[in-house]
Parts: structure tokens; C-alpha cells; sequence
């Protein structure tokens, strides 16, 4: 494993998405594939980097992540399995509270310790509302963006 020295908050600092799938234990790697598929099954064209060295898919801005117990934040686990989570997901409609908030104020997420818990089409529910609000920010800081710009050439 090709590890870079640790921060402090974290147990492992990783160079690559390869790096990072290595140190997986086997029932942790199986779900992150998973969800992956899942993830690029719903939006093909997002990009993958590791943030906090976990996974992380964006198209403008971070969409969701998969942050697998293993993977530390902090001194010790404070979970089983592996976390999706959404990065603003105090935007979205969780009316059946399906989602976790925890003491959170943004983001969202759901554990799973196994595939089988997955629910994929309530899942992609979620992934294909969180690309909607991903898409309305940004159209929204464009909007700001040209407003501004035009107010400057009248000035």
C-alpha cells in the first residue's frame, strides 16, 4: 500500500482510488463496488477523487461519497460497515427520514453492513434528487456570477 503520512484525524492518507480499495477489508470493498455501480449507474459523467480519502463523485460540486468504518475519522470506529452519504443533504425531500443526520447540519448518509440492505432503487431516488440540487447551485452561482458581471459594465 502506497500511503502517505497520516493527518491527524485519520488513520491513512492514500495517493489513488487504488491505493484506497487496497486497504479495504473484503465485506467493506464488496459494498463500496456496489455502491459505485450504483453511483455511475446514475450519473455516468461524475467524477471520482478521494476527499478525506474516501471517494467523493462530483459533476459541479460534491454530490455524495462512500466512507467505508475502516477508514477513520478521529481516534476510533464509530460505525460498522459503509457510509453514503450526501453532501447536501439537508436539501433534500427525506420525508420518510430513510436518511441519517446524526448532529450534522449538512450532510446526510444511510449505513449499510451489507448488500442486502441496500435498497437501490430508493437509493437512486436519492442520488438522481442530489444531481438535481447539484445542478440547481450551480445555475444559481452562475446566475450571481452574471448579474454581477453585469452590473459592473453599467457602472
Amino acid at each position: 500500500m502506497n500511503q502517505m503520512s497520516k493527518s491527524k484525524m485519520q488513520n491513512v492518507s492514500f495517493r489513488s482510488i487504488e491505493d484506497f480499495f487496497e486497504f479495504l477489508p473484503e465485506d467493506e470493498y464488496n459494498l463500496v463496488q456496489f455502491l459505485r455501480c450504483i453511483v455511475f449507474d446514475c450519473i455516468p459523467h461524475a467524477k471520482e477523487k478521494l476527499s478525506f480519502n474516501v471517494p467523493y463523485y462530483t459533476i459541479h460540486r460534491n454530490i455524495c461519497f462512500i466512507w467505508p468504518a475502516s477508514v477513520l475519522w478521529g481516534k476510533k470506529k464509530t460505525y460498522d460497515g459503509v457510509r453514503f452519504g450526501f453532501a447536501k443533504g439537508y436539501l433534500m425531500d427525506d420525508e420518510s427520514q430513510y436518511l441519517d443526520k446524526g448532529d450534522r447540519k449538512q450532510i446526510y448518509w444511510r449505513d449499510f453492513k451489507s448488500i442486502q440492505e441496500i435498497d437501490v432503487d430508493l437509493i437512486k431516488s436519492y442520488i438522481f434528487q442530489a444531481v438535481l440540487i447539484d445542478e440547481q447551485l450551480a445555475e444559481n452561482r452562475k446566475s450571481k456570477v452574471e448579474t454581477k458581471s453585469k452590473s459592473e459594465l453599467t457602472k
